[in-house]
């Protein structure tokens, strides 16, 4: 009998579902680096019109869309980006802002909700009459949802008051809307509305919605004709990459109503990991897929411990930190993987406590 499986590790992990490759095999496709893919075309124009911007490109993944619209708007080598202490941008896409686009980062301080203080942002922004020695400040970057702070959502007023800080001093806004459709499910804003204060914005596809491949970029006509120029430069052009759009488009049409019940079954997730005795979630932070939980001091377990326990039970998960573990749900997580996933760190807690307790 096999053994059951949970993969918890990320909401990129899922796999295409039996519709996605149907529409895979049969769709219509031409070379899109010649502008004339015709599957590619629909799913950028769709998302274009979700995302209230002028036009979109398909791009493989998501650190390449953020690389790319950096690149777009800090064009001159020494321009400079503020952008949160604990974005995507900044820890987890390989420094490419700086090692290929020469783009300098200036990191302010990420709230626990994600957000940054306005007033350290604007302190943030340097003097241009000072440009003799500081790199220009050109863009703000945020991130919604935020990974970092467990899925947390920024609102319409918050993203607002950056847009309306950044044309103060003549600044460009860019959102990596990685979740950007949990962020809008979660807050019950549609995704345009989220955007709206945004130059440019990056929407994954192939993590809450379930799609195999891809991110979109969206912005203004000519902002998307100068990101089609980089994406060819980095190596992201595909031919007939409408075989890859075509799962995307079914992730639009079937998967973004799924969300809500991910971000409730993250929260059953989260009560019932409260309800363990050694371990601690702070519940304010569940507000879309995303689990982090600590192991309290005294339980004697370590984080990577714990990981192979539930490995070897069939539940898959990833280690964030010293006595820390996250856990995404996703479209092919039940609530009963839930329950299971809930007994089995029960079991493997409880197990390690009682030895301890022998010894």
């Amino acid at each position: 009998m096999a053994m059951r499986r949970v993969d918890l590790r990320s909401d990129t992990v899922t796999k295409p579902t039996e519709t996605m490759r149907a529409a895979m095999a049969s769709a219509e496709v031409d070379d899109d680096v010649l502008g004339y893919d015709p599957t590619a075309a629909r799913l950028e124009m769709e998302m274009a019109r979700i995302m209230g911007k002028e036009a979109a490109v398909f791009v493989p993944s998501g650190t390449m869309a953020n690389l790319i619209c950096v690149l777009t708007h800090c064009q001159i080598r020494g321009s400079e980006v503020i952008l949160g202490d604990y974005s995507h941008i900044h820890i987890y896409e390989n420094g490419g802002i700086s090692t290929i686009g020469g783009v300098h980062p200036r990191t302010v301080e990420n709230n626990e909700d994600g957000t940054m203080d306005i007033d350290l942002i604007e302190a943030a922004i340097r003097d241009p009459a000072f440009e003799i020695c500081y790199p220009t400040t050109r863009l703000i970057c945020l991130e919604n949802s935020h990974a970092h702070s467990g899925g947390r959502c920024l609102s319409v007023e918050y993203t607002d008051k950056v847009g309306k800080l950044a044309k103060k001093h003549g600044l460009k806004l860019h959102i990596d809307g990685a979740r950007i459709f949990n962020a809008s499910v979660a807050l019950g804003v549609p995704v345009h509305r989220l955007v709206q204060a945004a130059d440019s914005v990056t929407a994954c596809l192939s993590k809450g919605l379930g799609a195999p491949v891809g991110t979109v970029i969206a912005g203004s006509r000519n902002f998307i004709a100068k990101a089609k120029i980089l994406r060819k430069t980095l190596g992201g052009g595909m031919r007939q990459v409408g075989i890859l759009c075509a799962a995307a488009i079914v992730a639009l049409e079937e998967n973004v109503s799924k969300l809500e019940g991910d971000h409730q079954k993250a929260k059953i997730l989260a009560e019932g990991l409260n309800k363990i005795e050694g371990l601690k979630v702070d519940m304010a932070s569940v507000e879309t897929n995303i689990v982090y939980f600590d192991i309290l001091q005294g339980s004697n377990i370590s984080e990577t411990h714990l990981c192979k326990v539930l490995e070897a039970h069939g539940v898959l998960t990833l280690p964030e930190g010293p006595f820390k573990l996250r856990l995404v749900i996703h479209h092919q997580i039940s609530e009963s993987d839930v329950h299971y996933t809930l007994s089995c760190i029960q079991k493997a807690v409880t197990g390690f406590v009682d030895e301890n307790h022998g010894n």
